[in-house]
């Protein structure tokens, strides 16, 4: 993980990250700003997410995307402008990827993700990847445990959307509060509250142990109750994915419905209602904003090293438009 040795921040740096320094700290703000990223997918999750981490004020991000631009990228992808159907997204974004901060250096890559060497990945802090095969998420999952850079894996199927983080061995700082008496003896008992920053350290598991994770075992059943079909509906739509070697598509809706069926009923029988696959198609723009979001503020909090990071998986749920947080693989 970076630090923040010789790391510097111009004045004009400073002037502009002023607001997120008081946040979280000069140190931090300087981790930000000597972090290499890679996002790869730019679908309008991937756009959400690269908006966020580059207004952040990282110091580089790469941008891998070898699909090009399609009329569905309109719902949600708003880097990509209209004239740019048929060019490569990840090229397409650039110009306005370049406007929110023209101080972070970014790059466009249109070669494929399974093209990608095993050292490609080892040249950045955070991958985080999205639209993947399940095959190459372990994969690059496993690159990025050797070399120590923290691994996201995240998605977005019309409504529903998840992030995975595998972070191995990370240490940050929280500021415990803390309450002080300030008044005087004889006097009214005044107190007042003061931090101290702590040290933590988690540990996280590989995303191997998400593809294990049995979903239909008595340990997890009250929390299906509780949570609902979350975990469940994501192995089926990842399984549709290494299947068909795309997603569902809103043009061949009927088609798909019959196949996730299929599938849910191999995987997860008698658990994902039917209902929960009306909503998989394309990409719904608040809910990437939302999704997006999250992964983002994930990112930045990895790389600044400053409060806890989720642990391990963050599911949305659109029918309470709520997300919450899932620990798989790993103990509490």
């Amino acid at each position: 993980m970076t630090g923040t040795n010789g790391v510097q921040l111009t004045e004009e740096e400073t002037e502009l990250y002023d607001r997120q320094i008081r946040l979280w700290g000069l140190d931090s703000q300087k981790r930000l700003r000597a972090a290499r990223i890679l996002i790869a997918g730019l679908n309008g999750l991937g756009a959400e997410i690269a908006k966020n981490v580059i207004l952040a004020g990282v110091k580089a991000v790469t941008l891998l995307d070898h699909q090009k631009v399609s009329e569905a990228d309109f719902c949600s992808q708003f880097l990509v402008p209209q004239t740019a159907l048929g060019s490569f997204r990840s090229e397409a974004s650039l110009e306005r990827a370049q406007h929110l901060n023209p101080m972070v250096e970014l790059k466009a890559d249109t070669e494929q993700l399974a093209a990608k060497s095993d050292e490609f990945f080892k040249e950045f802090d955070v991958v985080c990847i999205i639209g993947a095969s399940t095959e190459e998420l372990l994969r690059v999952d496993n690159v990025c445990r050797e070399a120590n850079v923290k691994f996201f894996a995240t998605d977005l199927w019309g409504m529903f959307g998840y992030s995975f983080s595998d972070l191995q061995e990370h240490e940050f700082m929280i500021d415990l509060v803390n309450y002080r008496v300030i008044s005087k003896p004889n006097e009214k008992r005044k107190t007042e509250t003061y931090t101290t920053p702590v040290k933590r350290t988690l540990q996280y598991p590989a995303y191997q142990t998400l593809i294990d994770f049995d979903f239909r075992g008595d340990a997890y059943a009250r929390k299906l109750k509780r949570n609902g079909p979350a975990l469940p509906l994501l192995r089926v739509l990842q399984a549709f994915r290494d299947q068909e070697q795309r997603d569902p598509a809103y043009d061949k809706r009927e088609e798909d419905l019959i196949k996730l069926l299929q599938l849910r009923d191999s995987l997860a029988p008698g658990i994902v209602p039917d209902d929960a696959f009306v909503h998989v198609f394309a990409q719904i723009s608040p809910v990437a904003a939302i999704v997006g979001g999250a992964v983002a503020h994930e990112i930045i909090k990895v790389v600044s090293q400053k409060e806890a990071p989720h642990r391990n998986v963050f599911l949305f749920d659109y029918e309470k438009c709520c997300g919450f947080v899932e620990l798989v693989g790993a103990e509490s």
